[in-house]
């Protein structure tokens, strides 16, 4: 959980964000089987995924220079138990952050580059069989990228020998691996250059033949205000290059435009379980990868308070959505809430313990600067 992320920018700090959180995560098994048809775990609402982080190995699950912190979080009789290097901070290379190279007219070459700096916050949980990493990651540039590993050990199933599963892929000899999916939502209490903000969602798009686009290839991005709550539940659209600007309408830039940053989706996935299924009802923060709400201390889940005393689906942002559709988001204290998911077809390379998958998203500054607000990173010893 980060709180209050500003960025220093010629002598003043800015706000960004508020505070930024794993608000739930849920887990939807796609095997039809008697074992394996009632699993859709909350790994955050039901089991705790706070509780259960690692105690993180210096040269292992981090490298560098390292801060720790420690954790001091309830047992399941309410008592207070430290979990030491619960969290690690470091500082890492990321490859380059800009770079030119000009010809002169001697025909030698001159080049600038820069490498970037990544500022690593990160945390890992076992849920059982599965590892789960949490990654924030904060550049020189102002881009704030958040990306989840997911490794461990998949939950395998028995299955008679020459006989193929249904929704599943064998691994080994008598064992195959279920097909599943993992949805997480952040939380994310904008902030962006204090708290008037408002939500944009930005679509690219063909103009039409005519004779301001002679040779047809020109294209716009088409801006459009979801200025209510109930406008602002949106999916992933790859076809448009969709994407979400967080605007302050009350600060401008050098170019008189209004500062914003953009949520710029990964890789993401779409529910296979039926409306009406146990899954729809209590995932139902699945139904679309984004949405936004006003500020209200009472929702901080996606799921709600308690998604196991909540089997019908009776809490969460359906619910916080459909309370409050007709609510502005406009110059707002805004919360925009972002679900990604992986879609895990199991693979016989997953077995016995699987390499790291990721998801992710990046928040990048659109507007925010009057330029590239890197320009200031000194060149490296080696740089010529």
């Amino acid at each position: 959980m980060l709180h209050l992320v500003e960025y220093f920018d010629k002598g003043r700090y800015r706000p960004l964000l508020y505070r930024a959180a794993l608000s739930e995560m849920y887990v939807p098994y796609a095997d039809p089987t008697p074992s394996h048809n009632f699993k859709n775990v909350f790994d955050a609402g039901e089991v705790g995924i706070g509780v259960l982080a690692n105690s993180l190995e210096l040269g292992c699950d981090c490298l560098g220079e390292i801060y720790y912190f420690d954790a001091t979080v309830n047992d399941a009789e309410g008592q207070p138990i430290v979990l030491t290097n619960a969290i690690c901070m470091h500082e890492e290379d990321a490859s380059i952050l800009w770079k030119h190279l000009e010809y002169q007219e001697d025909g030698s070459t001159r080049a600038e580059v820069r490498r970037s700096r990544r500022l690593v916050i990160s945390s890992i949980s076992t849920v059982g069989n599965y590892e789960y990493g949490f990654y924030w990651y904060l550049y020189q540039d102002g881009t704030i990228q958040y990306e989840i590993k997911l490794t461990g050990i998949i939950a395998p199933a028995a299955i008679t020998p020459g006989e193929q599963p249904v929704s599943g892929t064998l691994v080994a000899p008598g064992l195959y691996g279920p097909h599943h999916q993992h949805y997480f939502n952040v939380r994310l209490d904008m902030m962006v250059d204090g708290l008037q903000n408002s939500l944009v969602e930005v679509n690219c798009e063909p103009l039409p033949w005519g004779p301001d686009n002679p040779r047809g290839n020109a294209w716009v991005a088409r801006e459009t205000e979801l200025a209510t709550v109930g406008q602002a539940q949106r999916s992933i659209e790859p076809r448009t290059a969709r994407y979400w600007k967080i605007v302050n309408p009350t600060a401008r830039n050098a170019l008189g435009q209004p500062v914003a940053y953009k949520l710029v989706p990964a890789g993401n996935a779409f529910p296979f379980f039926h409306e009406g299924s146990p899954q729809w009802l209590r995932g139902g923060f699945a139904r679309w990868h984004l949405w936004a709400t006003p500020y209200d201390p009472h929702e901080r889940y996606a799921a709600g308070d308690y998604p196991n005393q909540q089997p019908g689906g009776g809490d969460g942002l359906p619910v916080y959505v459909e309370r409050k559709k007709d609510h502005t988001l406009v110059e707002t204290d805004l919360v925009v809430w972002y679900t990604l998911g992986s879609n895990h077809v199991v693979r016989p390379e997953d077995w016995p313990v699987m390499p790291v998958e990721t998801v992710g998203f990046r928040l990048q500054p659109a507007g925010f600067f009057d330029g590239n607000p890197a320009l200031d990173v000194p060149p490296s010893e080696h740089n010529h």
